[in-house]
């Protein structure tokens, strides 16, 4: 399979616009290449009649077994049709049957205010918590 970087930056952009996501804007082309090269690198694209409801990567460490959920998000329109809990559901299967020891994912306060909830229902317990 041949890693389109172009798609992941795209959908980067596409969903992480509205929560502010911006440790990628600046990339460089070379840097997407590498990253969506990566073999501990997959990612999943959900579609609704032919459009882009959301995505998310799943990235694994080979040492740990532990897979991240590194980025996941619906496209504004998807937003608060239920679509989230399905997406999230996809991810953590896909992401258990990863050989996964451990399945994680990072979220913020500019994260949207029902994703605690979301993980949450789907089986996720808070591990660690920082405040800046």
């Amino acid at each position: 399979m041949l890693p389109q970087w172009q798609l992941n930056r795209f959908l980067y952009f596409l969903v992480g616009e509205p929560w502010a996501w911006v440790g990628k804007r600046e990339w460089s082309d070379q840097q997407w290449q590498d990253y969506v090269s990566s073999k501990n690198l997959r990612t999943f694209l959900a579609l609704h009649e032919g459009n882009i409801a959301g995505y998310y990567e799943l990235h694994r460490e080979d040492e740990t077994h532990a897979v991240e959920i590194e980025y996941f998000g619906l496209t504004t329109p998807f937003i608060g049709r239920g679509l989230g809990a399905a997406l999230l559901t996809d991810a953590l299967e896909r992401a258990w049957a990863w050989d996964a020891r451990r399945v994680w994912v990072h979220t913020c306060t500019q994260d949207h205010p029902a994703a605690l909830k979301n993980y949450a229902a789907r089986g996720m317990t808070i591990y660690d918590r920082e405040i800046s």
